[in-house]
């Protein structure tokens, strides 16, 4: 008994009740208008003068609300009603406007079916309830002073004392029941008429990919910049702790390239996180860097940190020759490539450690710009052990640097070889000596 009184007037059926009387409310006007048709057509000059004017009105103003369900905004309001009303889950519903033709009219369904059960229902409610209880309250009328409030004779016979109370509880039960079954329906029609079309499902699809493309581009600034600081700033503050007594000129340079590096860092921190805070001005946030107005600064900082750096860097990269090819540059190859040397640098400060020569290599061969950097593989990496570091794939450095490549149409290739400097034969770890990091992005047709 308890379940069939939720079902009829539980908290969910009075919020879908609810739902109904507000689609009866925005019913309203459509029937107004409706019966200003019907009105000639039936000959008769009072609004609503009878039941068959009221259902005539009714039916000419259900395909009025039907055309100005075509307005795109017509959904999103639905859809908000019916997840606060309807107790449908939120995954089942669309967001947005419609995008396609059976969408709006999977709408235009929804709208007028809204409208035509919540003018029903909102009807049977305004004119049941104060019946119903008319009904329940009319054996009451015979303690008031023995008066019976003039009503009829047959209402002040003793079978319609008896009667009355049962006809009141069964017409709002009845009306219960009707409102019940309604929400049930439009929350069960709801998911099929205003849930998510294929072009939906495609456009929330290519949402979450390009947030994912953010994120996943956002760690790799970071990953980059700030682990390369941390990693120049740990062996700059480390080598001037040792030479603290004995050089006191290379600890001068050693804080003065610590403060540069986190005065750099700070700037491109504050860019990166400038793209996730809400409300924030881009405006102030600092540009990233390149290889033609940063690259020269990063390699006095790494050097500042006690690796030595041999750089073979063109003049056209830097910008210092006569045709200044560093403007036709594409912005995102530069931006892209520093970011690139500076992961090859920050790999060799952690795996090779300070006092490591590292041969790096920026030239433009073509229509395309080469890196390529170099270190001696230390001993334990060629006697295999702690050899993950620079195993390819062990960290997040090399992956990031392989995504940056294979954005911009390149391709990057990194690991242990043998020989000269300028040999491309990969070689196991075991009789390896150099790390090499080979990579090459096309200037045009990037992605």
């Amino acid at each position: 008994m308890r379940r069939f009184v939720a079902v009829l007037v539980g908290r969910r059926a009075r919020r879908r009740w609810i739902h109904l009387i507000l689609g009866g409310a925005v019913a309203m006007p459509y029937v107004f208008v409706g019966s200003t048709m019907a009105g000639p057509l039936l000959g008769e000059s009072m609004i609503f003068g009878s039941f068959t004017s009221q259902l005539v009105s009714f039916g000419f103003g259900l395909p009025l609300a039907a055309i100005t369900a075509l307005f795109p905004l017509t959904r999103p309001m639905s859809v908000a009603a019916v997840r606060a009303l309807c107790a449908v889950p939120d995954e089942s519903l669309a967001d947005g406007p419609p995008r396609s033709r059976a969408a709006r009219g999977r709408t235009v369904a929804w709208f007028t079916l809204h409208l035509g059960f919540g003018g029903v229902i909102s009807g049977m409610t305004l004119g049941l309830v104060p019946f119903g209880g008319f009904l329940l309250l009319l054996p009451l009328s015979v303690g008031l002073s023995g008066s019976w409030l003039g009503l009829p004779a047959y209402l002040q016979e003793p079978w319609t004392m008896v009667l009355a109370p049962v006809a009141g509880a069964a017409s709002l039960t009845a009306l219960a029941g009707c409102a019940a079954g309604a929400g049930a329906l439009l929350a069960r029609w709801a998911p099929v008429l205003l849930g998510p079309t294929p072009a939906d499902r495609l456009a929330d699809a290519e949402r979450r990919a390009a947030d994912l493309a953010v994120r996943n581009r956002l760690a790799r600034e970071l990953h980059d910049s700030v682990g390369h600081a941390l990693s120049a700033v740990t062996l700059q503050a480390s080598a001037a702790r040792k030479l603290l007594d004995r050089d006191p000129e290379f600890v001068r340079e050693a804080l003065a390239a610590i403060e540069e590096t986190t005065r750099r860092t700070v700037g491109e921190l504050d860019a990166v996180l400038g793209v996730l805070r809400e409300g924030g001005e881009r405006g102030s946030t600092a540009p990233a860097p390149t290889l033609g107005g940063d690259l020269a600064g990063l390699l006095d900082r790494t050097r500042a940190g006690g690796l030595r750096v041999d750089a073979d860097i063109d003049a056209e990269i830097l910008g210092t020759s006569e045709s200044g090819y560093a403007e036709a540059l594409p912005p995102m190859v530069s931006r892209e490539g520093y970011r690139i040397v500076q992961e090859a640098l920050s790999n060799a400060l952690k795996h090779a450690g300070a006092d490591t020569v590292v041969t790096l290599r920026v030239a433009l061969d073509g229509d395309g710009l080469e890196i390529v950097a170099e270190n001696p593989l230390p001993d334990a990496a060629r006697s295999g052990a702690g050899a993950e570091p620079t195993r390819a794939g062990g960290g997040h450095g090399l992956s990031g640097i392989a995504d940056r490549a294979r954005l911009l149409g390149g391709t990057a290739h990194a690991g242990p070889v043998d020989g000269p400097p300028d040999s491309a034969a990969p070689a196991d770890s075991a009789t390896a000596t150099t790390w090499r990091l080979h990579v090459r992005l096309p200037l045009k047709g990037h992605a």
